[in-house]
């Protein structure tokens, strides 16, 4: 594998059809999972047909339920005999069609094809909370083999608690730690932590409790220099808001995997994360001098990583996407096939960002772009209107109304379908934005799938220069420092 590449689509097929056997050196995965609703709720049985039981539960987003693909993912796993299958049995008459034992399904069928992927050599690191961390330990030790476990890496961090919880607050996530077998990276120096002065200034020659093992002052002032080998718990805070904080609520601390990624790889590596959310194992992947795949099953993640990486590294970073449509006949199965992942990419071919995460609760917006207008510096916003099927007059008249509800610069309506003559007029009727030094922009605009793939944008004040585009928190440019292209 020459370039980096970003995939957009379910990962058990992304890796089946396009990551050749052994061909990742470090595998790190953050599989999404809501434990923080009701730790009960996960363990509700649902009938074996895939519909919920009589106890009726809330429906939350990030997690997988008992359903017909959860029950096609536990079946090719038996099917395909083993360890893991004897363990993926064994939890299944404990726990039953929960959504716990959906989880577990379809991670184990992910578990034989990351397995597959994985150079002799190589190492898979996987996140998760104690909400399933013991049964995933289980499946780890089936798929990967017991004696491959290096560590259960303990990520404490500090936040607010409930004010009147009945428990000990949660602040920790478990990392598991599995090499493929017994030669694997372990860059130790790469990761040491330096000593404290205090620590260094107490060390007595020979004494068990000052901080270092016994032995000769040589090899004590050697140690010295490199710092200590990190224990297998780890302080590091969560993803400060003011500098890393993309507003994804997942998001892990870039600093969390750069430890990981320095030791347990090394430059022009390849580092796969089948889960990539926010793109921060890419981030620091890229950074480190390290070639990446990252998957993810949402156009919102994909447009994320992509902006990410982008502000970050700009043209140092280079990398290919796949899966998203190239042409109008892939924009139409995107659209038949998932409403809202067509919507989700169309708003990132314009650089926009969703209005609402959460399904159906848009008040007519499908998305947003924030600019600063560049006379009173105060911030603009393009509203956008997203629609796959058949339009009408009547939908471009609701955007004109909620632009001027919203008292919005300018709104957009994205289609799948041309515009009629009377829509056209509608826009024409809107009037104009006058924007920096008294430029004029149409209120009101229309632009189809198709005019993007031929290279049209938004009319609206140039976000690059002279009107402050405010639409996404930006990364952190690496400047300098960063990680240049990848020969």
């Amino acid at each position: 594998m020459a370039n980096n590449t970003l995939y957009y689509g379910d990962n058990l097929e992304v890796m089946r059809q396009h990551i050749e056997d052994e061909s990742v050196d470090l595998l790190y995965l953050d599989p999404p999972f809501k434990s923080n609703a009701s730790y009960n709720v996960l363990f509700k049985e649902h009938d074996e047909d895939g519909t919920k039981s009589a106890a009726q539960i809330e429906a939350f987003d990030d997690t997988w339920h008992w359903d017909a693909s959860a029950a096609q993912a536990y079946d090719e796993v038996v099917r395909d005999g083993g360890r893991l299958a004897d363990a993926l049995v064994s939890l299944h008459n404990f726990l039953g069609p929960s959504d716990m034992m959906a989880y577990l399904s379809m991670m184990g069928v992910r578990m034989i094809e990351m397995k597959r992927v994985l150079k002799p050599t190589g190492s898979i690191f996987l996140h998760c909370d104690p909400t399933a961390s013991h049964y995933l330990k289980i499946l780890m030790d089936a798929c990967f083999g017991g004696d491959n476990f290096r560590n259960e890496i303990i990520w404490t961090y500090t936040g607010p608690s409930a004010p009147k919880q009945r428990q000990f607050s949660r602040k920790h996530d478990v990392i598991f730690w599995y090499s493929m077998g017994d030669e694997w990276t372990f860059n130790v120096d790469d990761v040491r932590i330096p000593y404290s002065k205090k620590t260094k200034e107490n060390y007595k020659p020979g004494l068990t409790g000052s901080g270092f093992v016994p032995g000769d002052d040589d090899q004590v002032r050697e140690i010295d220099s490199k710092g200590k080998i990190p224990e297998d718990y780890w302080p590091f805070a969560i993803a400060p808001r003011g500098k890393e904080y993309l507003g994804y609520p997942t998001q892990k601390p870039l600093a969390l995997l750069e430890r990981i990624i320095k030791a347990a790889s090394n430059p022009g590596d390849v580092v796969l994360d089948p889960f990539c959310g926010c793109g921060t194992a890419t981030d620091a992947a890229q950074r480190l001098g390290r070639r990446w795949i990252g998957i993810d099953v949402t156009h919102l993640a994909i447009n994320l990583i992509r902006k990410r990486l982008v502000d970050t590294y700009g043209d140092a970073c280079e990398f290919d996407v796949i899966g998203e449509p190239q042409d109008m006949e892939g924009a139409r199965q995107l659209a038949g096939s998932d409403p809202y992942q067509f919507q989700w990419w169309s708003l990132g071919l314009v650089g926009a960002r969703p209005a609402d995460q959460k399904k159906g609760a848009d008040k007519g917006i499908d998305g947003k772009i924030y600019f600063n207008d560049g006379q009173d510096g105060k911030t603009q916003q393009v509203l956008l209107s997203v629609k796959a099927g058949k339009v009408s007059v009547s939908q471009l008249r609701d955007l004109r109304g909620v632009i001027e509800r919203e008292k919005a610069a300018i709104g957009v309506l994205l289609s799948m379908e041309p515009p009629t003559k009377p829509m056209r007029q509608e826009a024409a009727d809107a009037g104009y934005y006058e924007g920096p030094w008294g430029k004029r922009y149409p209120r009101l605009q229309i632009l189809t799938i198709q005019d993007l793939f031929n290279g049209a944008t938004i009319d609206m004040p140039d976000r690059g220069s002279m009107a402050k585009d405010k639409t996404h928190r930006k990364a952190k440019s690496a400047g300098a420092h960063g990680q240049q292209k990848l020969i």
